[in-house]
């Protein structure tokens, strides 16, 4: 099986229930929908974003083979003003086992989206390794997540889509979004907040094309 996750740009016509109910129907499993609804309306000011149309979505499921995309991709294409698909590995970093909710239940929380590309001029087996390695353990110190997951892309698989090496899903309590405080655990000092602020950046300027990146909170739907 392959994981595949698409990004939609612009307004989402659908519901989650109805988009992953339609997506269902040709084959996709585990689906998870992403989306920018009226849940995260208040935390819009944390987005980092620089496309026009801007991210709306995020959609990934199992699929038994990337060759039987094509009808997923109508569905999501009639769905979003625009979509960039890749294929993907999927390395979980911290599974979620506390924000847990049913089936096609919005997940409590906010899962924050993040787009990312390989610094310039760094080897990709080097930028892979701080990423899942390094940057792993200095952002399970430093922030207060409950769930972090991360998509390694493999090849994308839509003309035209973003040149990103991976797609990150992190969950926080919605308290956190928008209080460095309560993001980067600092119980109320302030210097354990620059002490875990300046390692985060640290170690994001030692792998990241900042002036690439997009972040956005999304609510998550689970199928």
């Amino acid at each position: 099986m392959e994981k595949l996750v698409y990004v939609l740009f612009g307004s989402v016509s659908k519901t989650p229930e109805s988009l992953a109910r339609e997506l269902e129907a040709h084959g996709a499993r585990r689906i998870a929908v992403n989306v920018s609804d009226a849940h995260v309306a208040a935390k819009l000011g944390s987005r980092i974003t620089r496309l026009d149309p801007t991210l709306s979505g995020v959609v990934s499921f199992w699929l038994d083979a990337a060759l039987e995309r094509e009808p997923l991709e109508r569905t999501l294409r009639a769905s979003a003003v625009q979509i960039a698909g890749y294929s993907v590995l999927e390395s979980v970093a911290l599974a979620n086992t506390t924000h847990l909710a049913a089936k096609s239940e919005r997940t409590p929380g906010i899962n924050m989206i993040a787009c990312i590309a390989t610094k310039t001029g760094q080897p990709y087996g080097a930028w892979l390794e701080h990423w899942l390695e390094e940057h792993r353990r200095v952002a399970l110190e430093t922030q207060a997540t409950y769930a972090y997951l991360r998509n390694i892309v493999v090849r994308a698989l839509t003309p035209g889509a973003p040149a990103w090496q991976g797609i990150v899903e992190e969950g926080f309590d919605a308290a956190s979004i928008g209080d460095p405080m309560a993001w980067y655990k600092a119980d109320g000092s302030a210097q354990k907040l620059q002490a875990n602020l300046g390692r985060m950046i640290a170690s994001c300027q030692a792998f990241l094309d900042l002036d690439r990146v997009e972040s956005h909170p999304m609510s998550e739907y689970r199928f």
